[in-house]
This record gives C-alpha cells, structure tokens and sequence, in this order.
C-alpha cells in the first residue's frame, strides 16, 4: 500500500498543502522547520487515528483557526483506491471517514492502513518509562489484531474502576469482581505481548547485526508479573497492599521490554549510534512482521532517520529500506 495524494487544511503550520506522491520511495528535503515531519504526521493520523510525537488534536490545529482536515488518497496492493478523511473542529469530537463513510469507533479503523513509522520521538522507547515501550507494543499489535486492542481498552477500563473503588472501599466480594474482569483481559494481553517480543526477538536482531556490520548482539526480554503466576493469585496476594495504597500495584499495566546490546542495558551503555541502529532493527521488524500478518504492505516513514548514524550504517539502511538486502 502507499499514499498517492495528501490535502492538508489548517494542519499544525500548513494553511494549506497538497502533495502528490509515487509509488516506491519519496523523499522530503529541507532545512530545519519547514514542515516535513508535520507532513510525516499527517499521513500518520490517517493510519492511527493521532499524531505520531503525542501532540492532541487541539495541538494540531493552525494558531488562529478552530479545525484542521487531513485528506489522504491511498492505493492497495490490489491497485484500489482508498479515500481517508481526518476531520477536527474545537469543540467537537474529531471524524475519521473512509470513503465518505465515518467509522463509529477508531479502534475499527485502525490497521487499515498499515503503518511504521521511526522518528527523533522514538528515543523515548530506550531512555523513558516502561509506559513508553508498552504503548509502543500496544499499537504494534492493534495494527493487525483488533481482539487484542479490544481486550487493552476493556483491561484499562476495569483497571481505572477498581483503582478509583481501591480509594474508597475494600469489601472483598466487589475486589473479587474487578479481579474477575482484570483476569480475562490480563491473559490474553500478556501471551500476545509474550508472543510478539519473542517473534521480534531474532528479526531484530538479524536487523541490527545487519546495520551494524555485524559488531555487536541486542536482544530484547518481556517482562511482567504474570510470569510469576496467574493475575487473580497475584492480586489476592497484593490484596492488602492495593487496599493501603489505594491503586493495582499488579498486573499487566506494569509490562516492560528490556533491551540490550551484548550483556549490558542499551540504555545505560549503548552510544547515540547504537541506539538509533537498535530503532531502526525494532521497526523494520515490526514492518516485516506487520506485512506477514495482514498480507499488506506497510507505508514506511521515516524522519530524519540518518541523525546520529555513521556512513556505514547510512549506506546499510538505504540498502535495506530499498529493497536490496
């Protein structure tokens, strides 16, 4: 799949803009601050339904105007069109529209277009909060998996009610229930996440020792508490203590993902270089694996991606984003 057109009115600080794109690569050259990661951002919410780098729709719309229209003309692998219309006005709840037609619930747009995008904001996966590597994993897997971001929104859900009963109430029989939904989400959410960082173990690997001539190893380790036991035997045990701190201090909203370069944490040993080779491995990954699982092909994007590589990881990259490794 790629983009053959996109309209952009009122976007971030584009009042208006149209591109026309081929199929293959397509590449935005300019100085700094004249607009190509908004317009990387824009095709980024028609895939995800939000920005890429955290900003809210509010954030995105042009200073001194109220709404912003992103208009993006896509062609599948079967060479049909697909109109994507992002729409948002203050005061309003945005629309995301295919082909005319508003979807009723983002999460059912979301994997339609397939989307990997690797960008500056991608550092935070290495140096920031295991929150950050469990959104990164979240939509990840929603990208060709509805039921498992089916099950995240129906986890947090049950999670956010028994923390807010946690602050007011302890009767067992009420905990026993928020257990009981927190259970059935919990499962699925943790063996599919066990899953995918183990299918994204040895590709990001063969990927990085790739870009890095083959200098160093990375390996990447799920981590979380149900690897301990069942959710329901570990929120029983937590009983008293969730009961004192008034929040679940279990569970699968506790994930992480560590990652690696020989024996040692990337994050406190790996350099710049090292880093931004191990991003770029994890993404290509994902994109392969993505492409496996919905039989698509992903719309690849890259900002700003050579920053901080040296010449021969650059030439490695450009080998392998063109197909010819």
């Amino acid at each position: 799949m790629y983009i053959n057109k996109l309209s952009l009115i009122n976007f971030k600080n584009l009042p208006e803009q149209q591109i026309i794109f081929e199929p293959g690569i397509n590449c935005f050259v300019g100085d700094n601050g004249t607009c190509k990661t908004n317009i990387i951002d824009a095709i980024y919410y028609l895939s995800m339904c939000k920005s890429a780098i955290g900003m809210s729709d509010r954030q995105c719309v042009l200073h001194g105007q109220d709404s912003f229209i992103i208009d993006g003309t896509f062609i599948n692998d079967q060479q049909r069109r697909e109109q994507i219309v992002c729409t948002y006005a203050r005061g309003s709840q945005k629309v995301i529209k295919r082909n005319g037609k508003a979807y009723e619930r983002f999460s059912d747009h979301i994997g339609f277009i397939p989307t990997v995008i690797v960008s500056p904001a991608d550092s935070m996966l290495i140096s920031d909060s295991a929150e950050e590597r469990r959104k990164y994993i979240n939509a990840f897997i929603s990208q060709f998996d509805h039921d498992y971001l089916a099950n995240v929104i129906r986890y947090n859900t049950a999670l956010a009610e028994r923390n807010k009963y946690l602050k007011i109430g302890s009767d067992e029989q009420m905990l026993l229930i928020y257990d009981m939904q927190l259970e059935s989400a919990a499962v699925k959410i943790f063996e599919r996440r066990r899953e995918m960082v183990e299918r994204l173990q040895p590709i990001v690997a063969e990927y990085y020792k790739i870009l890095s001539g083959d200098r160093e190893t990375v390996w990447l380790d799920y981590q979380s508490d149900l690897l301990d036991g069942s959710l329901s035997e570990l929120l029983l045990d937590s009983r008293q203590k969730d009961c004192i701190l008034g929040y679940t201090t279990v569970g699968v909203q506790r994930d992480d993902i560590n990652f690696t370069i020989g024996e040692v944490p990337l994050r406190k040993y790996g350099s710049q270089g090292q880093q931004k080779s191990f991003i770029i491995a994890l993404k290509l990954a994902q994109y392969q694996i993505i492409a496996e699982q919905t039989g698509k092909t992903p719309i690849l994007l890259l900002d700003d991606v050579f920053d901080k590589l040296d010449e021969s990881r650059v030439a490695e990259l450009i080998s392998l984003v063109s197909g010819n490794t």
